[in-house]
């Protein structure tokens, strides 16, 4: 029985503790929360952090692990990078990690590469900021260099206070680092592919929904995207373009992009799978693709084969009020609710209350659906 080591038994980690358990596969799952909803699921389980190095490089060892992985989480990437190197396994250079999960050496490297990005400044200290917002001249995004789910990202102009926008921001940044870059006005999109052997492969792109400024936090996704054909062409070249900028040579991809009037920019790059239940869930329904088990396979060094089985619509959408879900509509919508979070400002990911996911054959009955939910709600 081959062991592959999961870092992370969150709610995020579960579809892969449960794949790999379907695939036969001995899972070694670590997690600092000793109360993690995957500790269950997980053949063994360590309550260790998946951030720290030299703790898992010790159990990896022990227990021979055969691959190293972690799903729709960035900040675990550079350890299952230095892990990999370390043990001769399937997974991305270290280096890569580092610029797949740092911002700054993310916006170098696609820069040195001529990948399409907006105008950024790396800033250090408060006259940083002033340097690169008086440099910038219009609206700015404020994001912290190394954080996920929305979180520290702020929307600055100059009507608002420029010392709040930085502490904001610079909270959520372990060292301290606040990327200011250009404003992108557009749709935003994000790609979902997969590298095989150094070949990107696209598997689907997906239409993002978001609260808007100031926080911008994602409140739904929609598999396919909308967009006219030639704006897909050039959001595939682009994203390759970036795949490739951050040498990520084998696994899954997770690529976000705002289409510009210039034409489509990187926001960022994860060398990862898709969070918010896009690849876990929407890719799966969309295309029949599971790109969880190919991660697996991928880090076992088993021969991965992409294979797209249809093509339908799948969407998802985050809600902050309990919903009633028509009959007809149950067999294509799946419904989840948290009653104990309470409403607050939508400052992140971790302030959605829940979602309901949706299967159609088309985008147009995936609006009829999603606009009749909606039109029954708003009466009760």
């Amino acid at each position: 029985m081959k062991k592959i080591m999961i870092l992370g038994a969150s709610e995020l980690q579960l579809p892969a503790i449960q794949c790999a358990n379907s695939m036969g596969i001995e899972t070694i799952v670590l997690d600092f929360d000793a109360n993690a909803i995957g500790r269950n699921e997980a053949s063994k389980f360590y309550e260790v952090s998946t951030l720290d190095y030299d703790k898992v490089l010790e159990i990896a060892k022990f227990e021979k692990i055969d691959g190293i992985m972690t799903i729709c989480s960035d900040r675990p990437m550079t350890v299952v990078a230095r892990v990999g190197e370390k043990l001769g396994l399937n997974t991305i250079s270290y280096e890569t990690a580092l610029k797949a999960t740092d911002k700054g050496l993310m916006r170098k490297a696609l820069f040195e590469n001529n990948v399409p990005i907006p105008q950024f400044f790396i800033c250090r200290t408060y006259e940083d900021v002033e340097h690169a917002v008086n440099s910038i001249q219009g609206e700015c995004i404020f994001k912290p260099s190394n954080n996920s789910g929305s979180r520290g990202i702020y929307l600055y102009d100059e009507n608002k206070n420029l010392q709040d926008a930085y502490s904001y921001s610079k909270q959520y940044s372990t060292d301290n680092i606040v990327l200011v870059e250009e404003f992108m006005k557009g749709p935003e999109v994000s790609v979902e592919a997969f590298v095989i052997n150094g070949e990107v492969n696209i598997i689907q792109i997906t239409d993002k929904i978001t609260t808007g400024a100031p926080y911008f936090v994602e409140m739904g996704h929609t598999q396919p995207s909308s967009l006219p054909n030639d704006i897909q062409s050039q959001i595939r070249k682009v994203a390759i373009k970036g795949i490739q900028a951050l040498n990520i040579d084998n696994g899954p991809a997770h690529v976000e992009i705002k289409v510009t009037e210039q034409g489509p920019k990187i926001v960022e790059i994860g060398a990862r799978l898709g969070g918010d239940y896009i690849t876990t869930d929407l890719v799966p329904l969309s295309t029949g693709v599971n790109m969880v088990e190919l991660t697996i396979k991928n880090a076992l060094n088993f021969p991965v084969d992409i294979k797209k089985l249809f093509l339908k619509s799948s969407a998802i959408r985050y809600i902050n009020d309990e919903l009633e879900i028509p009959e007809e509509f149950k067999t294509k919508v799946t419904y989840y609710f948290n009653k104990d979070i309470q409403l607050s400002d939508i400052k992140s990911s971790n302030d959605r209350r829940g979602y309901y996911i949706i299967q159609t054959m088309n985008l147009d009955e995936l609006d009829s659906v999603i606009s009749e939910i909606q039109r029954i709600n708003e009466r009760r």
